[in-house]
């Protein structure tokens, strides 16, 4: 008689239920990790078009669409200092499906908000810094003024001068209120929904200080409708070499916006693990590391470990400054 092969089906509803299980799982988390995306991807970004999480969203979820063949659709959700958006997606399943490319925001708002429907350490999976970038400390061109020294002269003259933020306890804020405290300056602080609007204001002297992300404000410097007095990094920049950091008058001061890549609490270990490797491989592009060498933007390889540590550290430090500075929303 000839012999009587079993299905593969066959086995698979006789199989006891713990291994057909532990097939199953493996199954996904091969096709989590390997396979990952298989459809179009959200992203979630807080912030309006045009300012700096804006441009490395696009510029790393551009390289990820080419390298997966992938769709990553960039969702711009702007207001209340980023929470808008950052409430979007913490109501998002944890498939995968929906990420946010947040920035400084999230490490300030807890000591801002009280009653926020998520907690930033708490919902939500760090997975890579794109970027941190300092801010030029810029002046309307028209101004009488071309040193820090001389800044803060004409601020005590005045009686106090309008400094615009992209919204209370933004970096730009918190940058320029930190300056203040340490040098006795006086500031009326004038917020913007979001940095890319500012501009047009502070070149026309409707205000007359903003501490701008170094990537933005070049062409405007270069062109001679703003003046870069200081920026807030380390040794001089590249984009405008002749400008010395704030650090020379005050040792030590140092601000840096950041922007990074999250996923919801929940998302599978495997899905965290390969949008990290993505985003390191899109880092690795020789065109995405010339953009962002270009405009100042300093990015490193990281993994989602290190981008916790780095997160959990600037939580710290500027919820403290915020509570210490007496600073709220108003």
């Amino acid at each position: 008689m000839a012999a009587v092969t079993p299905s593969r089906r066959a086995l698979l509803l006789a199989a006891p239920p713990l291994l057909l299980s532990g097939l199953l799982s493996g199954r996904l988390a091969r096709a989590q990790d390997g396979s990952w995306p298989e459809r179009p991807v959200r992203v979630i970004l807080p912030w309006p078009p045009g300012g700096t999480a804006d441009i490395v969203g696009r510029l790393f979820f551009n390289a990820l669409s080419q390298g997966t063949g992938k769709p990553f659709v960039i969702e711009n959700r702007p207001g209340a200092t980023g929470t808008i958006g950052a409430a979007a997606f913490a109501q998002s399943a944890p498939d995968g499906y929906t990420v946010m490319h947040g920035s400084t925001g999230l490490s300030v708002e807890k000591a801002l908000f009280s009653n926020l429907p998520y907690d930033a350490g708490r919902d939500f999976i760090p997975v890579f810094r794109t970027v941190t970038v300092p801010q030029f400390v810029l002046v309307p061109a028209s101004l009488p003024i071309r040193t820090l020294a001389e800044l803060i002269a004409y601020a005590r003259e005045k009686r106090g001068i309008n400094g615009a933020s992209a919204g209370i306890g933004s970096i730009q804020h918190l940058s320029m209120e930190l300056f203040a405290r340490q040098t006795g300056m006086p500031v009326n602080h004038v917020p913007y929904r979001g940095g890319a609007p500012i501009y047009t204001d502070l070149m026309t002297g409707t205000v007359d200080l903003y501490f701008g992300n170094a990537n933005a404000p070049v062409a405007f410097v270069k062109e001679g409708k703003l003046r870069a007095l200081a920026h807030t990094g380390k040794g001089r920049l590249t984009s405008l070499p002749d400008v010395p950091p704030v650090s020379d008058l005050l040792p030590g001061f140092e601000t840096y916006e950041w922007n990074g890549v999250f996923l919801p609490k929940g998302t599978s270990p495997a899905v965290v693990a390969r949008l990290n490797t993505l985003l390191n491989e899109a880092l690795g592009r020789p065109d995405v590391a010339e953009k962002l060498r270009s405009q100042d933007l300093q990015a490193e390889r990281n993994t989602p470990e290190k981008f916790a540590a780095f997160f959990a550290a600037q939580s710290q430090r500027w919820q403290g400054f915020v509570r210490e500075a007496g600073i709220r929303l108003e």
